[in-house]
């Protein structure tokens, strides 16, 4: 995992799952103290996340709302836009552009209805 940019705008790169979230969190949380207004958090190039670091980016929102900051996903890969609609995320979470509801995408099935 790789975060680039400044207070204003970072770009995360690779994997952001269990063994990334440690060094990620102090990242995003240094770019949140340190800034003002909007956090842009560019994904294009993030190939994973797991619960994790779903985990850091909510954090991360929490902590820019406190203190009076936005985070806001930028280039969401479609698998994550499923994953934050199938989790009602995206209704909490800033993202830009249209995310996987708004295109009338479905959603894959998850096994039978018990």
């Amino acid at each position: 995992m790789r975060i680039t940019g400044d207070h204003a705008a970072l770009a995360i790169e690779g994997r952001l799952d269990v063994r990334t979230a440690a060094d990620a969190r102090v990242r995003l949380h240094q770019a949140v103290d340190g800034g003002r207004g909007d956090l842009v958090l560019d994904l294009a190039r993030l190939e994973f996340w797991d619960a994790t670091g779903l985990g850091v980016i909510m954090g991360t929102h929490r902590r820019a709302g406190r203190i009076g900051r936005r985070l806001v996903l930028r280039s969401v890969p479609a698998q994550l836009q499923r994953l934050l609609v199938a989790t009602r995320l995206h209704r909490i979470l800033a993202v830009e552009g249209v995310v996987a509801e708004a295109r009338g995408a479905t959603l894959p099935a998850l096994g039978p209805a018990l």
